[in-house]
């Protein structure tokens, strides 16, 4: 029987892929599960395992070739005739017998996969295992990290039992309700380590995420000593490959006697970026290239607003159970503005102009994995104490690394706080598709000239961020103007003047 090779189903952003690599010619026989042909995208490398055991009958498609989702780009042929597999299947049958009695014979295999993804998440990266094969697991714990563009995402063990086969390591691209691994529901007893290969082709010295490492090191497969079943390459054989100090025949000595000098005892280190930061930084490039950024500037007298938190943040703690902070006023003077200024909570898409009728308000938390950005929403409907808890929960779960999708997704504005660091003047940079942020800065004492005096104030710096291609020059200074205001009274916020 005939069956054909096609190329998996790609992403709604993907358009085409490439054919990488053939594992396999023509005429040559494979089993099932061993990887056949990988598919390259822009965005990730699919790799494409036989359903059965068999021989390839035909490449349409050969390397390098332009294909679409669902394209036919080979077959096989399932037949019954290939004898070594059948040999090697006779000599396993004792190391399947013995497998089989170290387990739970009532053992379930239930499959470990990458949650559903949003629509605006293309892919996703293998962030961290915290399992190993044939560790013992229980309902409910956390196996695997899956980290996205925006949030890391936790799988958990749907049932007790033993961790199978872990079959996409850290470090891998996954898709959304991709199987990375299997989980022995029912089974105590952990797999022998002798299988931990077993499902492995000999045929596929490496997976596309350790070629790519072999790239970046500047190694070839030759260069490289696999220590897996068949040959196999992993991970740690090519950091081993990599970290061998290479012996020149010419002039060895005099080459390497210097560079150790010159580095002394000075080390460097080398690591990966993760996901999160290569899309902060592709989203920061895309913000200068792709808008009329400006920034205007201002400076606002915190002196009302301090004596005020000053005079109430007992009271108001006792009352609401929450600290009083500066940010509430913020976000409370902002929403204001953006009522008065509605180009400014705008967004522009495509040839349109977007008017949003609601105020979300992306507040800017640093995390041990980068700057994010999760949303407030309705901050017009919220009291101050409830802007204060909304900002405190949301702080919390970026520090945790507990930020959902609902948590990041939308906003019209940002506002970012950069003197909690000691920033005292800069410009951020647009949050797209937002047409504007706010820079709040360090509170300084200056001497500042009151009514003919010169009196020492704490004053603290706005910078505002707008694309001009939306807002005009008189909008937004008319917008940080009436932040400031509302900032140097803050009665008007309250009698909505």
């Amino acid at each position: 029987m005939t069956t054909e090779i096609k190329v998996p189903v790609l992403p709604e952003s993907v358009a085409d892929a490439t054919v990488a690599t053939w594992h396999v010619q023509v005429g040559e026989k494979f089993t099932r599960d061993q990887v056949l042909v990988d598919i390259e995208t822009d965005k990730v490398v699919l790799e494409v395992p036989a359903t059965c055991d068999g021989v390839m009958t035909d490449i349409s498609q050969a390397e390098g070739a332009t294909v679409l989702g669902d394209q036919v780009i080979g077959t096989f042929s399932e037949s019954g005739e290939v004898e070594a597999p059948k040999e090697d299947a006779t000599a396993a049958e004792p190391k399947q017998a013995a497998a089989a009695s170290s387990a739970v014979p009532s053992a379930k295999v239930i499959d470990i996969v990458v949650p559903v993804l949003p629509e605006s998440v293309a892919d996703a990266t293998v962030a961290t295992w915290h399992v190993a094969e044939g560790d013992t697991v229980s309902v409910d714990q956390n196996l695997v990290d899956i980290e996205t563009d925006k949030v890391v995402l936790e799988v958990v063990a749907q049932d007790n039992g033993v961790i199978g086969k872990i079959i996409h390591v850290e470090g891998d691209t996954v898709l959304g309700a991709q199987k990375i691994g299997e989980l022995n529901a029912g089974a105590s007893v952990a797999a022998p380590a002798a299988s931990k290969y077993e499902a492995i082709s000999a045929d596929e010295l490496a997976s596309p995420s350790v070629r790519r490492l072999m790239t970046e090191k500047g190694l070839a497969a030759t260069d490289v000593v696999g220590t897996g079943k068949g040959g196999r390459i992993s991970k740690e054989d090519v950091e081993t490959a990599a970290n061998k100090p290479k012996t020149s025949p010419v002039a060895a000595a005099p080459v390497t006697a210097p560079a150790e000098q010159e580095l002394g005892e000075r080390t460097q280190k080398r690591v990966p970026m993760t996901r999160l930061r290569k899309t902060i930084a592709t989203r920061l490039l895309e913000a200068k290239n792709s808008t009329a950024m400006l920034t205007t500037f201002n400076e606002v007298n915190m002196k009302p607003i301090m004596d005020l938190r000053k005079q109430y943040k007992d009271v108001f703690e006792k009352t609401h159970d929450t600290r009083l902070g500066f940010m509430s006023f913020y976000v409370k003077a902002v929403t204001e503005a953006l009522k008065r200024f509605p180009a400014v909570n705008a967004s522009i898409d495509g040839d349109d102009i977007v008017y949003h009728n609601f105020f979300d308000i992306s507040i800017a938390v640093s995390t041990p994995r980068g700057l994010v950005t999760p949303v407030l929403r309705d901050a017009d409907q919220l009291s101050m104490a409830g802007i204060e808890n909304g900002i405190r929960d949301l702080a919390i779960k970026g520090r945790d690394g507990k930020l959902s999708m609902a948590d990041m997704t939308g906003g019209n504005f940002t506002i970012t706080n950069g003197g909690v660091f000691g920033s005292l003047l800069s410009t951020p940079i647009l949050n797209l598709p937002q047409a504007a942020i706010l820079g709040m800065h360090k509170i300084q004492d200056r001497p500042m000239a009151v009514d003919g005096k010169v009196e020492i104030l704490p004053m603290m710096y706005l910078a505002l961020s707008y694309d001009h291609r939306l807002i005009d020059g008189k909008e937004s200074v008319g917008f940080l103007v009436t932040i400031k205001e509302l900032l140097e009274d803050p009665t008007r916020l309250l009698l909505d003047v």
